[in-house]
């Protein structure tokens, strides 16, 4: 960068411009009169758009130059944000300073940040008129991770025999694999960060988790005006509204722009600002992780594919040489919650080797089970999910020499509630939910 600055010193995060030409949209930033940001995102066989969907595309696409902003504003956090163009109204305003302070509070945490106050996007714009039908097609965008929930998200979408395809943002080849192996059409979006951000990031500047899923619900209302879907539905289930931790009187949540306070700030926007037939939603919301767990160790045809293990999908540094590090907490949760409803042989052969018989592992399944440690920061089931699991494995004899299993009953065990440990009440449905009528009826996959 010709003009270097300081990050951390910056004192206003500008909003510059963004466009759309040929599959293409520019998302620009700019920190004081630095040089700007400019990150990319590329939409493959892009059709031309309708007339008709031209005022909703760009809704959707100042949105998402404005959500997407979340991965260079936090590079510096100055006092003030700045937006070009049209004010924004009260509606906006608030969804982005919620999920500025609510999804970057896990990076406040961290790096010793109080964001309170401090995020306060401009406003001043009148409410726009309630947007209208667009009459979009009657099919759904499903996001794939390359874990288990989305999977069972594409699944219950099939049984149905509903449209779709599945989508995802990104090259990993791990995800590919997936997305092929569940025989619907594919669609890979591309985003390319702006060059100019590991700069800042040598320069010094702050660094941390941002709400990615957020990011990519963007990306994917516009890809849904773009192509033609009338539904994104994701696969976040109901603990990921579940804090992390509290500090210092806020809620601090890894998975906040998972979790349904975020759903209902962008289905209501996307309803209000682009279109009333544009629906966005969670497919798996009423449901615990060892619900979505359970209904996934029947798809027994993606064993071979999946991985929740995050150190797949890093940026930076190095992966493992196969599918599950077992070292991460996903490994750890996702290995834990797969236990009661698999024959261990099989489980052991996922994984290639029992992970809770190995004692080095203790501290990393406490942090599950919230002994002695708070939840970790990844995206995993609440610890009352991880309880109960666990203990329904100390209660079989297969399990009961393991390590781990063993440590749980003389340990843990006597010092809490049996009565609170039941495996069943979490396989039940519960919580509010956004699902759009026409797809309720997936639901019947957890039956």
């Amino acid at each position: 960068m010709s003009n270097v600055i300081q990050p951390r010193l910056t004192q206003v995060f500008r909003f510059v411009r963004s466009s759309y030409a040929d599959g293409v949209a520019e998302l620009v930033y700019a920190f004081d009169d630095g040089e700007e940001l400019i990150e990319r995102v590329r939409f493959p066989h892009a059709p031309t758009l309708p007339a008709t969907h031209v005022d909703a595309f760009n809704a959707a696409l100042r949105l998402l130059h404005l959500i997407a902003g979340v991965s260079y504003y936090k590079a510096g956090v100055p006092p003030k944000i700045e937006v070009s163009g049209e004010l924004l109204d009260d509606s906006t305003a608030d969804l982005l300073d919620a999920l500025y302070l609510h999804g970057l509070a896990e990076f406040a945490y961290r790096n010793g940040l109080d964001l309170r106050g401090r995020i306060a996007f401009p406003r001043g714009g009148h409410a726009k008129p309630v947007a209208g039908k667009l009459g979009l097609p009657q099919r759904t965008l499903v996001p794939i991770g390359g874990g288990k929930d989305s999977l069972v998200a594409v699944e219950a979408v099939k049984s149905i025999a509903g449209e779709a395809t599945a989508v995802w943002i990104g090259n990993s080849a791990l995800i590919a694999a997936c997305a092929e192996r569940t025989g619907l059409p594919t669609l890979n979006i591309q985003r390319e960060l702006a060059p100019g951000l590991f700069e800042l990031n040598r320069l010094g500047a702050w660094n941390g988790h941002i709400p990615v899923t957020a990011v990519n619900s963007a990306i994917l209302s516009l890809a849904a005006i773009l192509y033609g879907y009338d539904s994104i539905a994701f696969a976040n289930e109901r603990s990921a509204s579940v804090a992390t931790l509290e500090y210092e009187g806020q809620q601090v949540n890894h998975q906040w722009s998972k979790g349904y306070a975020f759903e209902q700030l962008l289905s209501d926007w996307l309803h209000s600002h682009v279109a009333a037939d544009l629906d966005y939603c969670s497919l798996l919301r009423p449901y615990s992780e060892l619900a979505v767990t359970r209904a996934f160790a029947k798809l027994t045809p993606y064993f071979d594919v999946f991985s929740s293990c995050n150190r797949n999908f890093k940026l930076l540094g190095p992966k493992p040489a196969d599918r599950w590090c077992g070292q991460c907490p996903k490994c750890h949760f996702v290995f834990l919650a797969l236990a009661p409803f698999l024959p261990k042989p099989r489980l052991l052969s996922i994984f290639g080797r029992n992970l809770l018989d190995d004692e080095s592992l203790a501290a990393g399944f406490d942090a599950l089970l919230e002994y002695q440690d708070h939840k970790p920061f990844e995206c995993v089931g609440e610890g009352a999910e991880a309880r109960a699991a666990l203990y329904a494995l100390s209660q079989r004899p297969e399990w009961q020499e393991d390590a781990l299993v063993a440590r749980f009953r003389s340990e843990i065990l006597p010092q809490l509630d049996v009565a609170q440990l039941a495996l069943e009440p979490w396989l039940e449905p519960a919580g509010e939910q956004r699902i759009p009528a026409r797809l309720l009826p997936a639901l019947a996959v957890f039956d």
